[in-house]
């Protein structure tokens, strides 16, 4: 049986036409089930311009009310049926394998928290986000804003997530498959940091993980480290500074070679070395931020995402259900300090 995706269709900023065009194109490649969370006159308006559609897995399930981006998290308790309520409510009764927005992220962290609940040993979920690196690997952050003001034990409990989701969805093989993880500081001797870092430290490193202690932030893409643990405050600010960085640096690169390149056969070659350079660099590949210890697949993404983003999103959200990853993160928890963490952890299915 496909997965099925609950999709949010009125989160994004030009909602809900990215959705709309995000769900045709994962149900066409990937198979996989979507359900249009929204208000259906305005759902089915925009649905109904794509022919295709009609002959593709795709359903309008009704919710009279969203969440704009300007509303405060406490707009989850007022909006009971909003389109964000509904999709969890049916991930929750499980009618969906997952569910996908791109809408505000703190009222979407807050209603997972309230419809999904945590999972048991989780005591604050995370964000966790997908950076390339310069090796051509996946290296993971978590978190990137769920939790402003952590506790050392946040962090360590963030470790345990982060490499569950790491080996099942990115696991390396051979003798070198454990995901190295490794705590975002200012320095790599195990004294630099703050008291945060100090003490989140000591907790990890005698967690049963391949820890590799200390990284900077020139880590985060160069290959090195494959989990990255911050708390929410850094790891958002870090995950900015590099999708600016990262945006930068392909408008720079355009730009020169628009101004440099004058025969045809050059300018086909480096368009064609730009596309591939601009693709590696590309958030929508990696289809948003898990929220990783809730009782259900969360995913959050951009509310910018175009519908390259949206299919993407629900591709990861389908692949984490099917994976089980929940379930061994639950396990990989449950394990002493000490004891055989890689016997718990998920393998992927």
């Amino acid at each position: 049986m496909p997965s099925i995706i609950a999709l949010d269709a009125m989160g994004s900023d030009r909602a809900p036409k990215p959705e709309i065009e995000g769900a045709i194109q994962a149900a066409r490649q990937y198979g996989v089930r979507v359900l249009l969370i929204g208000p259906e006159a305005t759902v089915k308006s925009e649905l109904d311009r794509h022919l295709l559609a009609r002959r593709l897995p795709i359903e309008i399930v009704h919710a009279s009310e969203f969440i704009t981006m300007e509303d405060k998290v406490e707009a989850i308790r007022a909006k009971r049926d909003s389109s964000m309520r509904v999709g969890l409510r049916l991930v929750r009764e499980g009618h969906a394998s997952g569910f996908v927005t791109a809408g505000n992220t703190g009222a979407a962290m807050a209603t997972a928290k309230v419809v999904l609940g945590a999972i048991p040993g989780v005591d604050r979920p995370a964000l966790a986000a997908v950076f390339p690196t310069i090796t051509g690997t996946a290296a993971i952050l978590l978190d990137v804003g769920a939790n402003v003001d952590c506790r050392p034990e946040n962090l360590e409990q963030f470790a345990i997530m982060g490499e569950v989701y790491s080996r099942a969805m990115f696991g390396r093989k051979g003798a070198n498959a454990a995901p190295r993880v490794g705590l975002l500081s200012i320095g790599e001797e195990e004294i630099k940091g703050n008291e945060l870092t100090r003490q989140a430290f000591a907790l990890i490193k005698r967690l049963p993980l391949h820890f590799i202690g200390n990284v900077e932030g020139r880590d985060l893409c160069n290959g090195h480290v494959d989990v990255i643990v911050a708390d929410g405050f850094v790891g958002n600010v870090a995950l900015k500074v590099s999708e600016g960085v990262a945006n930068l640096v392909r408008t720079t690169l355009k730009e020169s070679l628009k101004a440099t390149i004058t025969r045809q056969v050059g300018a086909l070659l480096s368009r064609s070395a730009f596309a591939d350079f601009k693709k590696r660099l590309d958030h929508t590949e990696y289809g948003g931020a898990p929220l990783l210890g809730v009782k259900g697949v969360c995913i959050i993404t951009h509310g910018s995402s175009n519908a390259n983003a949206i299919k993407n999103a629900v591709r990861v959200a389908a692949e984490f259900s099917e994976r089980g990853i929940n379930e061994a993160i639950e396990r990989g928890l449950a394990v002493p300090p000490h004891g055989p963490v890689a016997a718990a952890v998920a393998q992927p299915r």
